[in-house]
């Protein structure tokens, strides 16, 4: 969990920048760097399983508060 909490530092220690450019968006963070901003949630988690595998990372609507998910939830990829 002390690896999500880095993501999540990261992500309010640049909130006010990406509300003003990326308002609705929503924001990849591992580690302590964003990766991108994406349309929607499926796009940022369907890019983090592909770059980083099961994680962690953080995907976050910006703009959003934030909402508690509990550690057993997990994003499970599957092709249309």
């Amino acid at each position: 969990m002390a690896e999500l909490e880095k993501e999540i530092a990261a992500f309010d220690a640049i909130r006010g920048a990406l509300e003003s450019e990326h308002f609705g968006k929503w924001a990849l963070v591992y580690g302590r760097d964003l990766i991108g901003t994406y349309d929607s949630f499926d796009a940022a988690a369907t890019y983090a399983v592909s770059k980083f595998g099961r994680g962690p990372y953080l995907i976050r609507e910006i703009g959003s508060p934030p909402v508690i998910i509990p550690a057993s939830a997990m994003f499970v990829f599957r092709h249309a």
